[in-house]
């Protein structure tokens, strides 16, 4: 395979750059020292102040939307972008809400930066998928060669975008690959509302005095990784990974909803009440990740759990 431009030196978009993975992708591409960073989101569930210390470094944020062709038009057309890493995405919980959005958003959003890889205006993509996209697991550990099959809008939303990345690497030779995360977790992840994820929902609702809330019987249970860790991986899979090849980033362990709540309500020192809620039929029951590939292609490392979540409140301590 043809040598990738390194990141050192390259101007960079990332798209949903002011989110959770995001951000902290973008802090690391300026650490890696890319000549430029530039981001476009949304703000959909995006921060400026995710970004704050990087904008002081230069990165530079356009509050707008992947979907508008306009918006990226107006990107290419200003910059000279070398690779596009693409975070853009709306959270999971928001299918339930708004399903067909939910899907058009992971779709429309690729189409518009595949076009614009074929029409020559950028070299390499990074797409980053979803564990979502493989559904409640057939087999443990889930390896890249596991059926997809999607029980949500969202997942649904993200597995077309993964073959459209195929379609157009095979009939246009572009230099794609598919990064697919399991579930991330630590600073910066959405707290607010229905589509906070487990962790800082629960978080935030002992340090606001409400009482945590698990779903269903609890059992269900997901890989979780540390955002960094994630990060890290997708830095030193970029010089590695073939066109339209996928991986998994993985901690090759799951955890029930039951045990990270309770391990939550353990470093909280939380005595009160934990509300049971009734299950939502389209979640996935269970996930835990090969990791196989990826340790044969980088030096990976992972964060143990307890460590990462013990991080992970401090911040929420400090932030909320």
């Amino acid at each position: 395979m043809k040598s990738r431009i390194e990141i050192e030196g390259s101007v960079i978009l990332v798209t949903g750059g002011a989110g959770f993975i995001g951000s902290h992708l973008v802090d690391r591409l300026l650490n890696e020292k890319a000549k430029q960073v530039v981001v476009i989101d949304n703000m959909f569930l995006g921060s400026e102040e995710n970004l704050k210390d990087a904008i002081s470094k230069g990165a530079i944020l356009y509050k707008d939307d992947l979907e508008i062709t306009s918006s990226l038009d107006y990107i290419f057309e200003k910059y000279d972008i070398d690779t596009v890493f693409n975070c853009a995405t709306k959270a999971l919980n928001y299918s339930f809400v708004n399903p067909k959005n939910a899907f058009d958003t992971n779709v429309n959003g690729i189409l518009n930066i595949l076009e614009h890889q074929r029409k020559g205006n950028f070299k390499t993509l990074v797409h980053f998928s979803t564990s979502e996209v493989y559904g409640t697991a057939e087999y443990e550990p889930m390896d890249e060669d596991h059926p997809i099959k999607p029980t949500t809008t969202y997942a649904a939303g993200k597995a077309a975008a993964d073959i459209a990345v195929h379609s157009w690497v095979n009939m246009f030779d572009l230099d794609a690959f598919i990064v697919r995360p399991f579930n991330n977790y630590g600073p910066r992840q959405n707290h607010k509302g229905y589509m906070a994820g487990i962790i800082p929902i629960t978080a935030f609702r002992i340090l606001n005095d409400v009482s945590p809330e698990i779903h269903g019987s609890g059992l269900q249970s997901r890989d979780f990784i540390y955002v960094l860790d994630t990060v890290d991986a997708v830095i030193n899979l970029y010089p590695k990974m073939k066109k339209a090849e996928s991986v998994n980033i993985s901690t090759d362990t799951q955890m029930s909803m039951k045990n990270v709540i309770n391990s939550i309500v353990s470093i909280m020192d939380y005595n009160g009440e934990i509300l049971k809620k009734e299950s939502r039929g389209a979640d996935v029951e269970c996930h835990n990740a090969s990791n196989k590939k990826i340790k044969s292609m980088i030096d990976y490392q992972l964060t143990p759990f307890d460590k990462g979540l013990k991080k992970t409140i401090q911040w929420y301590k400090e932030h909320i």
